[in-house]
């Protein structure tokens, strides 16, 4: 029997009430999933329990959790603390929304300037995707210019600006120093190839070129200073970037919604030591619970600030379309205060324990190496602080996209599932994220199922 269809069918065997699960789910959701990131072959495992490092499955089976929900709980499943703050705010308050404004809105922007000084004001969204949204028009509105550049392999939410090339075929990706916009989905309007361009990472010389020639239509450039939360940018490209953009006129926005106090508690700006011109904040700062944050430099954020003539909203004001003179940002449930609780309680902890986190990711990624290099396999485990990648390469360095197109990603998976298998948890193919709660217990158990999954290659 083919390997790959074998493991499969022990996949299959073992999650059983998952696989079961997921056809009823296709009755009511297309593919029996609310986002496509959810989704794998044969089928996804339906989790009904989280504590701790833990997550338990539909049927019972136990798994060290390293997607965290794609890195977001940063304090693990059901942190106590957690879960006693939002307990007492909602009790408190008497209430899970105001609608109004309210103190905690004023207690996390202080709380998070204090660890990015360069978010000078701030809003607050929904999730990530919606802060880099509202980051892309803050700068069109601020530089009078209509296009973007971001980079090949960066992801920044699922609209239509940002949905090209996030995963192209490389046949298809164009010259490496000038690649094409390659749209990654169905609806996208085929205006935004023109209107966003790609420029290749870790390349300064090559965004030179192109953003050089662009520099009267380009608003900003968006990156992951991680890309795909890691494959590090290297300092002298950073050092380049920021130089640059500021020379032409520029935006520089960092997309830290992966690396926010996960590379550290001031995030990758404080790593590279750059400062960027707006910053989209999400995941472990919501605590959990669904948030984005948007900041920058104060003359930026000043764009969208409400005025009593300039209304979208005052009917009185409609025979001026006064509206148009600032730029619109609202959102039911933006600064929502038991998120803002969770968040604020998040940061409280980390600021305790970070550095002990840190120390577990180096201790697994050096361990994990030293297995695959026992085992004769190329491999390295990519990333910074809190998070890396298995990439199997014999590269001496993975630098942008492309790079990684060159690994191995067969095998990968196959090892994937077998560590599914042997109760490691992470969607096949993703990175790994730590956490607070992950200790000696976990990664003794992670570094046991690797031994005995590389023993079967």
């Amino acid at each position: 029997m083919d390997p790959v269809n074998n493991l499969y069918e022990v996949y299959s065997k073992n999650t059983k009430t998952s696989c079961e699960f997921m056809e009823k789910a296709k009755t009511v959701m297309p593919e029996g999933v609310t986002a496509n990131i959810k989704s794998f072959a044969p089928h996804p495992i339906v989790m009904e329990k989280g504590h701790g490092a833990y997550l338990t499955d539909l049927d019972g089976n136990k798994y060290v959790d390293y997607l965290l929900s794609y890195g977001a709980l940063m304090l693990g499943h059901g942190h106590p603390e957690i879960i006693e703050a939002i307990t007492a705010q909602l009790h408190s308050d008497g209430t899970a929304l105001f609608g109004t404004p309210h103190r905690l809105e004023v207690e996390m922007a202080q709380k998070v300037q204090e660890h990015y000084p360069s978010m000078e004001l701030v809003r607050y969204t929904n999730s990530g995707t919606e802060a880099t949204l509202l980051a892309l028009r803050l700068a069109y509105s601020y530089t009078g210019k209509y296009k973007i550049a971001k980079f090949e392999g960066h992801y920044h939410g699922g609209y239509d600006q940002v949905l090209l090339s996030v995963n192209p075929p490389v046949n298809e990706a164009g010259p490496v120093n000038e690649p094409n916009a390659i749209i990654e989905s169905k609806g996208v309007d085929p205006y935004h190839q023109e209107h966003t361009i790609i420029l290749p990472f870790n390349n300064i010389e090559a965004c030179a070129d192109i953003l050089t020639k662009y520099k009267d239509e380009v608003a900003a450039v968006v990156l992951e200073p991680i890309q795909g939360g890691f494959i590090p940018a290297e300092q002298s490209f950073m050092d380049g970037l920021r130089k640059l953009t500021e020379e032409l006129g520029i935006l520089l926005i960092f997309d830290e919604v992966k690396t926010g106090f996960r590379l550290g508690l001031g995030g990758a700006q404080s790593v590279y030591n750059i400062k960027p011109d707006l910053t989209a904040l999400g995941k472990v700062v919501g605590g959990g619970f669904p948030v984005g944050i948007i900041g920058g430099k104060k003359e930026i954020l000043m764009v969208s600030a409400p005025t009593s003539a300039s209304d979208v909203f005052d009917n009185s004001q409609s025979k001026q379309s006064a509206a148009k003179d600032v730029l619109f940002h609202s959102g039911t449930y933006n600064g929502h205060p038991t998120i803002l609780t969770a968040g604020l309680k998040t940061i409280e902890v980390l600021e305790r324990e970070i550095d002990q986190v840190m120390e577990t990711t180096d201790e697994l990624k050096k361990c994990i190496e030293a297995l695959f290099t026992a085992k004769g396999i190329a491999m390295k485990a990519v990333g910074k602080g809190t998070i890396f990648n298995v990439v199997l390469t014999e590269k001496e360095e993975i630098l942008n996209y492309r790079d990684l197109q060159q690994s191995d990603f067969v095998t990968r998976k196959i090892i994937d599932f077998h560590l599914l298998n042997h109760g490691i948890y992470t969607k096949p193919l993703n990175r790994y994220s730590l956490s607070t709660v992950h200790g000696k217990k976990e990664i003794d158990l992670t570094l046991e199922a690797y031994e005995n999954v590389l023993s079967k290659l």
